[in-house]
């Protein structure tokens, strides 16, 4: 995919300029390889046709010689390195297609391959969040989000916290350097929430009025 497709962009990941009291604290997307094995079931599904070659082979060296018992599990073999290989073309082109952006205000997703949306999360919006950081450094962070805010599971999907349907928890899914993305988020989410949200109200006489 080229990143030509993205020129409209007026910033990288953002569907619009940023407000001048905003700014970009990072962005990254997901590591494909992880995102096959993590949000595909890549592992999963090279096993199911192993098993199957397995099973064949024994089934076979009932009547035929082992030689050749085993060259009738080869077909279910290479239908497993295919279906493994569809799979990690599908996360490749979900990863370069998808934008996360963390800002001193929200949280921002450019997902989508076929059908490019970009979802906005505004600290306020976000009650906790958890990171499951792998070994290699690499790691999901999740949003659960409060109040009325609903976001679709199939929508959004692989960019959410897997089997949170009810309610569902969009996520930073298989970054890199998953740990410091943490940290960041936690600190920015912090400074913005600790401070006072102002809205101005319209008073009947038609003088505005600050109210925190």
């Amino acid at each position: 995919m080229s990143d030509d497709d993205f020129n409209f962009e007026p910033i990288r990941g953002l569907p619009e300029q940023l407000p001048k009291d905003e700014h970009i604290l990072w962005q990254g997307s997901p590591n494909p390889r992880r995102l096959a094995r993590e949000a595909l079931g890549l592992r999963w599904v090279f096993g199911y046709f192993a098993l199957i070659a397995v099973w064949r082979i024994i089934v076979s060296a009932e009547v035929y010689p082992l030689g050749q018992a085993l060259l009738h599990g080869v077909p279910f073999l290479l239908s497993g390195v295919v279906a493994c290989l569809i799979l990690y073309g599908i996360a490749y082109v979900q990863a370069r297609s998808t934008v996360y952006t963390l800002t001193n205000k929200r949280v921002a997703m450019r997902i989508g391959a076929a059908l490019t949306m970009t979802l906005n999360l505004p600290y306020t919006w976000i009650g906790t969040a958890q990171a499951d950081v792998k070994k290699d450094g690499t790691g999901t962070i999740a949003f659960e989000t409060i109040g009325d805010t609903r976001i679709s599971y199939l929508m959004t999907w692989p960019h959410v916290r897997p089997w949170k349907m009810a309610r569902t928890q969009p996520a930073l899914r298989c970054i890199p350097d998953a740990a410091n993305v943490a940290r960041l988020f936690a600190e920015a989410a912090e400074t913005r929430i600790s401070q006072p949200q102002v809205k101005r109200t319209q008073q009947p006489d038609g003088n505005a009025v600050a109210a925190e």
